[in-house]
């Protein structure tokens, strides 16, 4: 893992435009989510590409999906920013290509960090049958909860995103999620982590650095920390390997 310098609770994430113009930079949203959840962001000085969803195919693999997905990455050595589920995507993708760096945001590596009892719908897979979605929405106060989020900006934006996310994709996603069996941790990952998050506790991540009062959508209520973090990676990635002694 890069060894992170600490981040000073004044500190913005304005870096010189010198140091990342026009950087390409391929973002994986979460679960159903869009370019939305990224919006408070620092993207000054470097190019932000939104990676689509598409449909999965019947019975699709999350490795097949995942190199259905290269198709809309132009870079030879990108830098990929995954977030929730999207951080699964972005690993799987690091497997399949190489990377100049992924940066996982509220996420997990391999299936060791996906919660022991998520691994219980493998046995009943209710969340192939049940409404989550529909359940969400109905109890959005559970969401706000589970998501972490307080201003009314953010559960508006919420709310947004359970209404839009396609029903079929959510369930089909959920289920790799909890059958997620992946051991390999591509190089060049670091992982950013909430201390606060309800979806992927901490106790069972093992991440590059914590921002302790983060939840699961720290990237809007914490997208100052998030963006100076992700510069002092992508900084990191981009200098040159020391040749060995």
């Amino acid at each position: 893992m890069i060894p992170l310098n600490p981040i000073p609770e004044a500190e913005t994430s304005q870096v010189s435009n010198e140091e990342m113009t026009e950087k390409r930079i391929y973002f994986i949203s979460g679960l159903g989510a869009d370019e939305r959840v990224f919006h408070l962001l620092d993207y000054s000085g470097y190019d932000p590409v939104h990676i689509r969803w598409i449909p999965p195919e019947p019975r699709e693999s999350i490795e097949s999906y995942a190199a259905r997905l290269c198709e809309q990455i132009q870079e030879h050595r990108p830098t990929l920013v995954g977030l929730s589920f999207g951080g699964l995507i972005a690993t799987e993708i690091a497997k399949q290509i190489e990377v100049e760096q992924v940066i996982l945001v509220s996420s997990a590596k391999t299936a060791a960090e996906i919660p022991i009892y998520y691994k219980l719908f493998r046995i009943l897979p209710i969340h192939r049958i049940f409404p989550f979605k529909t359940m969400l929405w109905a109890a959005y106060w559970l969401a706000y909860w589970l998501f972490g989020v307080d201003t009314l900006d953010e559960r508006r934006l919420l709310k947004a995103i359970l209404l839009d996310t396609n029903p079929q994709f959510l369930k089909w996603a959920l289920h790799k999620v909890v059958t997620w069996r992946n051991q390999t941790v591509p190089e060049r990952l670091v992982h950013l982590h909430g201390g606060c998050d309800r979806i992927f506790p901490l106790r069972f991540a093992q991440p590059s650095c914590v921002i302790d009062e983060g939840g699961h959508l720290m990237i809007m209520n914490c997208a100052i920390k998030v963006s100076a973090l992700m510069r002092q990676f992508i900084k990191a990635a981009a200098q040159p390997l020391s040749p060995p002694a």
